[in-house]
């Protein structure tokens, strides 16, 4: 079975056995109705993963929000000497047949648990790797990557990292996106996230590229001046369905930040809104929307971009707030969005003086990444802000940062300087004793169980190809 479409099997077995045990029950049972997307909303992650069909009124929801947003969008582009990959083509696998006896097999399974089973199966140096999210040409080493051939397939076997992001320079047609990145996957011995940055409104990597005919939408603040979670709900709804399309799996979206600063300028109206309270709101409704087509998504930029003044591509970035008033503002549409489903956190590169000493930011910091777990209660992916960022490479080397980044207790390393660099740090770190195998291993077990829910790891075809 092809992998893109193996996270939806689990769903398909529960349809098929709920519909024996209710003919069994009784044979003049009413079938239920079959709700719309947007009644998802309100709903818990479990809620809306236990349903199996849309109406038709979720198709015509969405197709009114692309009309009523059509002209939205903003443009990126992206740059870059061109290089060309020899393209190899890979066979689709074919379909797979599950049988009633093989079901029956699977819930009277012993308590092995199948991610346990493939760490106890990776080696130091493939756990390392799971922990970095890189892009193509970190990977590769070309200086546009457009395609996936016999160069990816072998820097993926020597590099296998848990995670791949794409810019606008990456994206040139919808073909070409999805045989790029079937091949990546077909090449992987663990499935990949690949990521994109589409938010919708200025930063859209693919919505900014007339030729992926997909939906355009304004600045998300627009969409939280109508105070209309339904609007929200179909952002994440309509780009979560488009992107998976395309083979992504995972977006950088929605973000969670609130304009509280006018003169902020990193974030501005990427933010749903000014008010702490319709932030969250919005943000909540946006996530169940990524949850219910399919995508996974991420909350930024925690502990919150939104009341800095200085962007921090280019610099240290500081909020004044203590932790109390974070508490009362920024938090809100974080604590909102976990408790709606949002399976990544990313952690920006925000110094908290009034919380924290005055020096380290906070994707980098214990004392952040704790609250993050204890008080905000996210036991999901934390990911760390691009590391390529001045904010970070003004101070630190890249195999400094990684390593502290892994202390204060990220998951995943996203775009470090030097990708090698920062690889040996780690791998130096705990070879050391500086960091424990436990530490790597408390990490890995958050990727591996997050791609085994969503269907992007298979423990026995895992097994097969390491074989």
């Amino acid at each position: 079975m092809q992998k893109k479409y193996r996270r939806f099997l689990p769903l398909v077995l529960t349809v098929f056995l709920l519909a024996g045990c209710a003919e069994a029950v009784s044979d003049s049972s009413a079938g239920g109705s079959t709700s719309a997307a947007a009644s998802n909303l309100g709903k818990t992650k479990s809620e809306i993963a236990a349903q199996t069909e849309e109406s038709d009124s979720s198709s015509a929801n969405s197709s009114a929000a692309a009309d009523a947003y059509e002209d939205g969008a903003g443009e990126e582009t992206g740059s870059g000497e061109s290089t060309t990959e020899e393209n190899t083509g890979v066979e689709s696998a074919s379909a797979e047949t599950v049988s009633s006896e093989n079901v029956s097999e699977d819930l009277t399974a012993d308590d092995t648990d199948p991610v346990q089973d493939v760490l106890s199966q990776m080696t130091l140096e493939e756990k390392i790797y799971q922990m970095f999210f890189i892009t193509p040409e970190q990977l590769t080493g070309v200086g546009t990557a457009t395609v996936a051939g016999q160069t990816t397939k072998d820097s993926i076997e020597k590099y296998p990292v848990g995670g791949i992001i794409y810019f606008s320079q990456n994206i040139q047609s919808r073909d070409q996106v999805s045989s790029m990145l079937d091949n990546l996957q077909s090449f992987s011995k663990i499935d990949v996230f690949t990521g994109v940055d589409e938010e919708g409104g200025t930063v859209s990597r693919i919505g900014s590229n007339p030729d992926m005919g997909t939906t355009s939408f304004p600045p998300m603040y627009t969409i939280g001046e109508t105070k209309d979670p339904n609007k929200a709900y179909q952002v994440g709804y309509t780009i979560g369905s488009e992107c998976t399309e395309l083979g992504f799996n995972l977006d950088f979206a929605p973000v969670a930040d609130v304009y509280s600063n006018p003169e902020n300028t990193v974030i501005g109206h990427r933010a749903f809104s000014s008010d702490a309270n319709t932030a969250a709101e919005m943000v909540a409704a946006c996530v169940r929307g990524f949850t219910a087509s399919g995508m996974l998504c991420t909350l930024k930029h925690f502990p919150g971009h939104g009341d800095t003044l200085t962007d921090s591509h280019y610099g240290a970035a500081s909020t004044n707030k203590t932790l109390e008033e974070l508490r009362t503002t920024e938090f809100l549409p974080f604590e909102s969005g976990i408790q709606a489903g949002a399976e990544f956190v990313m952690v920006g590169h925000i110094l908290t003086p009034n919380i924290t000493d005055s020096s380290t930011p906070a994707s980098l910091s214990p004392d952040m990444i704790a609250i993050l777990r204890n008080e905000l209660q996210f036991d999901g992916i934390i990911i760390t802000d691009a590391m390529n960022m001045e904010a970070v490479t003004d101070y630190y080397s890249p195999a400094e940062a990684a390593v502290k980044a892994i202390q204060a207790g990220d998951d995943m390393i996203l775009m470090p300087s030097d990708f090698h660099s920062a690889y040996e740090g780690v791998l130096d770190a705990v070879e050391s004793g500086q960091i424990t195998e436990e530490r790597i291993d408390e990490s890995v077990t958050r990727i591996l169980q997050t791609k085994y829910d969503s269907g992007l790891l298979d423990p026995e075809e895992q097994q097969e190809m390491g074989n």
